[in-house]
């Protein structure tokens, strides 16, 4: 929908300040700005993801003065970092469901909203129960992520959905090199106020745990859930069908490649999860270094999220212009087995401090865009259940994580340098079942698209007759319209086919 043609407003002026296609979904990304509602939600989305970042792995960046303060032992260690990532299994699983049904905006504030008491509350942990207990409530915090590339999929079009989800997944995502930067700095200014040390981590909590709040208070008075309004307003104007239970999830679990993109992720995302545990302890360990310069070191690898994930956004959008779904793939598989060869060389560079940076800073750039690549795929397995297929995706990258860092980091004896390595083998060996992912009307990997399947009949395959009759699959229509996309340069009669044009709301 050109700009000429946008919808109109009660005054006649337009109702968007951007252009936005038959969905009402924006058609470009413009970082900076603040409009209502497209990029007010990326911005709050994203801003949601990194406090709940922040406030997971602010116990990593202080652990070696927790694990001395609360003598804690290699399996309390690797117990608490599990704990952290492992609650958000469920949790993202849940929240996938929820936003189907209730919108962003409320699981949003949900996740950050109800997780900060135990931000709070792991400065009064005096046990190893206590503190691993904090890290597994304070964890359910990530399933902000679900919410938040739901919201952005919502907001931006097929074409830039992927850098949209991986700006906001990116940018949140930095939280975890922010909190290892940031958080010694708390504690030493903390500590030069006159706090003894064994008080001072306790007291820094509680900036974390504050951030979390403001930003639920924000979400939930600037912020709606679609381009058209909150969900429940539309449901209960009858703009906007509520999906049923059932359907949603058969939708989900039983398309495959919502467990092919679960199990990648995990190998993706749960590698990133794995190193952000353990590298600010693994460099003050292995190279001797101050706690601070320890954390500094160690947050380059998160902070290069301000650009790595949002990179792999941009390369699959880019490939898909030109290669379609097809070329997404290419460049996930790819760029997704070179973070796993990156992983092996971190652990082969242990000797030299130098090395390691090198290794560190190019192993992040490919892990995080791998990450960002995955969610401009994604959004295309399901239109139905696109909350769902996110939580179960993002549930598997919180799965990777937990189960690396059990085997490779916990429970094996394994020095932390051969971790890495046995770690990107396994990572290595994922990732090939991207070779498996196939869309009928666009072919996978290695073979083309089946002759005659459009878009409508892949995404209208998940209703039956009588929920297409009764309008339920209306917006699904309209997605595979503007789905088309993906074909990248091969051209059609199909390709030509004006918008469809129906009256309703796009979930």
């Amino acid at each position: 929908m050109s700009a000429d043609k946008q919808p109109k407003s009660a005054d006649g002026g337009p109702l968007f300040s951007v252009a936005v296609d038959t969905e009402h979904k924006a058609q470009r990304l413009r970082i900076w700005s603040l409009q209502r509602p497209h990029h007010m939600a990326f911005h709050i989305s994203w801003l949601a993801f990194f406090s709940a970042f922040v406030s997971t792995f602010a116990p990593a960046a202080l652990l070696p003065v927790i694990r001395d303060n609360l003598d804690l032992n290699k399996v309390d260690l690797g117990n608490a970092g599990i704990a952290a990532v492992v609650g958000a299994i469920v949790a993202r699983v849940a929240m996938g469901n929820f936003v189907d049904v209730y919108g962003p905006r409320f699981g949003i504030s949900i996740c950050i909203g109800l997780t900060s008491p135990a931000v709070y509350c792991i400065g009064m942990s005096t046990t190893a129960t206590g503190f691993i207990l904090s890290r597994l409530f304070i964890g359910f915090s990530l399933a902000t992520f679900v919410a938040c590339q739901f919201w952005c999929t919502s907001m931006f079009n097929t074409k830039v959905v992927g850098t949209a989800n991986a700006f906001a997944a990116g940018w949140g995502n930095m939280g975890g090199g922010f909190t290892s930067f940031i958080m010694p700095l708390i504690f030493d200014g903390i500590i030069a106020s006159g706090v003894p040390d064994f008080q001072a981590w306790r007291w820094a909590f509680f900036v974390p745990a504050s951030f979390q709040v403001l930003l639920t208070v924000i979400t939930m008075a600037f912020c709606q859930d679609m381009p058209d309004g909150n969900m429940v307003d539309l449901y209960s104007h009858g703009a906007l069908k509520k999906p049923g239970g059932a359907s949603v999830w058969k939708a989900a679990v039983g398309n495959y490649r919502t467990w092919v993109m679960a199990l990648c992720y995990g190998y993706a995302f749960g590698v990133e999860l794995t190193v952000d545990n353990v590298i600010s302890q693994y460099m003050f360990d292995q190279f001797h270094l101050p706690l601070s310069i320890a954390g500094m070191l160690g947050s380059v690898f998160g902070l290069m999220n301000i650009f790595s994930r949002p990179t792999g956004g941009i390369v699959s959008d880019l490939a898909a212009k030109r290669f379609g779904m097809r070329g997404r793939l290419w460049a996930l598989w790819v760029i997704q087995s070179l973070s796993a060869v990156f992983c092996i060389l971190l652990g082969l560079m242990s000797h030299s401090l130098g090395a390691t940076m090198a290794v560190l800073i190019i192993f992040s750039i490919f892990c995080q865009a791998s990450c960002g690549l995955a969610f401009g795929v994604v959004p295309f397995v399901s239109k139905r259940s696109t909350g769902l297929v996110s939580g179960v995706v993002g549930a598997g990258g919180n799965a990777g994580g937990a189960i690396t860092q059990a085997i490779f980091f916990t429970y094996v004896a394994l020095p932390t340098d051969m971790a890495f390595v046995w770690m990107g083998v396994m990572a290595l060996g994922m990732t090939a079942l991207y070779l498996t992912m196939y869309f009928p009307m666009w072919g996978g990997l290695f073979v083309g698209p089946k002759v005659g399947v459009t878009e409508e009949d892949y995404y209208l395959s998940e209703y039956t007759p009588e929920e297409i009759s009764q309008g339920m699959a209306s917006s699904s229509i309209k997605f595979a319209y503007e789905s088309r996309s993906q074909r990248g340069v091969r051209k059609d009669v199909a390709s030509t086919a004006p918008p469809p044009n129906i009256i309703a709301t796009t979930a």
